[in-house]
């Protein structure tokens, strides 16, 4: 009966995205403790999951009991188990963030639901147009959460990643039509057995089903040059919803392309089509290059992190067209350890925007001092997305240039030694704008006299124009309310404190992650 947690995983958030709306015509504030109950229900059944595959292996549930390929088939391995896991952990830890800083309506929380329930769908399902369906429940949900504070500037980023990811999934769509004209089948499984008994490798119809697929990708990723609606949605959003989708969306399209890549096409079909390889690798190395160059120049804090997914995302991307097991190892690693780590450093500038109104690097002079241990999780999050040992995002990296260097030995190119050249300059870069943000927590030389006066030694207070007065702030762990200048509420900082520390420690887990997921890199790669 173990089968049955995976429909009930996407199901049951889904239905309880209903309640809130429908309750709240007669209750008020019933969004969380639905959202929350819910919420607590999904991390249990990805906590059960995951030990039911890593412990017994993959298990599936064929929807209303017809077989795969006409009935649609929900798949739990080791890679979508990790990815459900992800998706569980950070929708829980964002919803205890929502409740401290907001927002709290009941909108809120049916929407919160409803993209949790598609996160659930994207990562277990079997089946491409499956895929496509949550998806877009996906999208049409960030649409709605990214404009959740109703300014005019948040729906205009809507707006954007609305125009922006219909074209993806558009794009999407088409590369499904024709993978299914070519074979006949919609299941991933079956497609992958198809395109070699019914097509080849080589078949234009194949080639262009997955071309299509890997654009449609691309802007819901938000590889460079594609990427422009994530800046402005992740800056504009309320600061919960950011954290959110930051750590999640483009994570779970990342995810979907890594499964149709290697479920479904198959590594036969990269190493038949070196032109589309090519294409695969010079965008991942232009995007990890542009997008780390880009957030260099950003004074805007959710900004410059928004372009350093653009360079994340690259890598993984890298990952997956260098086809080797190694570098697959570390993109699902990197995928795994971006979704922690943008939840942590979001998490922390959500905290210190709301109580210390940072929202500039500028802003950040010397708030160690009010706030050392979100300044301090920050700190140690920021050095692990520059790729600092021990540390999940080292990790990732690693993996991801040793497979690179090692696939270009092995075939004489020079592209995998040009990849993990530009994995080396990104991380210089990365290390450039995250050594900013510390330098100015801990280095900015702010007379603490003067900035309770007003003075202007490096900070002239809050973002809104207020003074922060260190007489009355409340210390890092105290009781007070977010929006009150001066405190950071203590629920969210032992979840950020916990990130921070996970991060580290995952840097320690290598040895781990390929015991895990050793069974699924052995099966795309026999």
């Amino acid at each position: 009966m173990t089968d049955v947690l995976l429909p009930l995983s996407i199901a049951v958030p889904i239905v309880a995205a209903t309640l809130p709306i429908a309750l709240g015509l007669r209750y008020d504030d019933v969004g969380w403790p639905v959202a929350a109950v819910a919420t607590l229900g999904l991390v249990g059944s990805a906590v059960a999951v995951a030990v039911e595959v890593y412990t017994g292996g993959p298990f599936d549930h064929e929807l209303g009991g017809f077989a795969p390929p006409i009935g649609i088939e929900l798949v739990a391995d080791e890679l979508s188990a990790a990815v459900f896991l992800l998706v569980s952990l950070v929708s829980a830890a964002t919803l205890v963030l929502s409740r401290a800083i907001g927002p709290r309506g009941n909108a809120f929380h049916s929407a919160y639901l409803l993209l949790a329930g598609g996160l659930a769908g994207v990562s277990l399902t079997g089946d491409l147009f499956n895929l496509f369906v949550f998806l877009e429940i996906v999208g049409l949900t960030t649409y709605a959460l990214i404009a959740a504070d109703r300014s005019g500037a948040s729906a205009y980023a809507s707006l954007k990643y609305l125009v922006v990811g219909t074209v993806g999934a558009s794009l999407y769509l088409v590369g499904v039509g024709y993978v299914f004209l070519a074979t006949g089948t919609l299941n991933m499984a079956d497609v992958s057995v198809q395109i070699v008994e019914r097509a080849s490798y080589t078949d234009p119809l194949v080639q262009a089903g997955f071309a299509f697929i890997a654009v449609g990708f691309a802007l819901k990723i938000a590889l460079f040059p594609v990427h422009t609606w994530q800046p402005d949605a992740y800056q504009r959003a309320p600061d919960a919803v950011t954290t959110l989708v930051a750590a999640l969306v483009s994570t779970a399209s990342a995810y979907a392309l890594i499964r149709v890549s290697y479920s479904v096409f198959t590594v036969d079909f990269l190493a038949a089509n070196d032109a589309i390889v090519t294409g695969i690798l010079l965008v991942a190395g232009v995007s990890i290059l542009a997008g780390s160059a880009l957030a260099v120049m950003q004074s805007d804090l959710k900004r410059m992190f928004a372009y350093s997914s653009v360079a994340q995302f690259g890598m993984i991307v890298a990952a997956v067209g260098i086809a080797d097991e190694t570098a697959l190892l570390g993109g699902i690693v990197h995928l795994v350890g971006h979704g922690l780590l943008k939840f942590g450093l979001f998490c922390g500038l959500a905290l210190l925007a709301a109580g210390y109104g940072a929202r500039r690097v500028e802003d950040l002079a010397s708030l160690a001092r009010d706030a050392p241990f979100a300044s301090g999780a920050l700190a140690v999050l920021g050095l692990a997305l520059v790729g600092i040992p021990p540390s999940i995002g080292f990790l990732g990296k690693w993996y991801i240039a040793l497979g690179a260097v090692r696939s270009a030995g092995a075939t004489g190119g020079v592209v995998g030694v040009g990849i993990a050249a530009v994995i080396l300059a990104s991380t210089l870069f990365t290390l450039a704008y995250v050594a900013r943000v510390i330098e100015r927590l801990y280095f900015a030389g702010v007379d603490r006299e003067d900035a309770e006066h007003g003075g202007a030694a490096g900070h002239a207070g809050y973002a809104d124009g207020s003074d922060r007065d260190a007489g009355t702030a409340v210390a890092d762990g105290g009781s007070g309310d977010a929006t009150v200048p001066g405190t950071v509420p203590t629920a969210p900082l032992v979840v950020l404190v916990v990130a921070a520390l996970v991060a580290v420690g995952l840097g320690f887990a290598g040895a781990g992650f390929e015991t895990l997921l050793d069974p699924y890199l052995s099966e795309v790669f026999a």
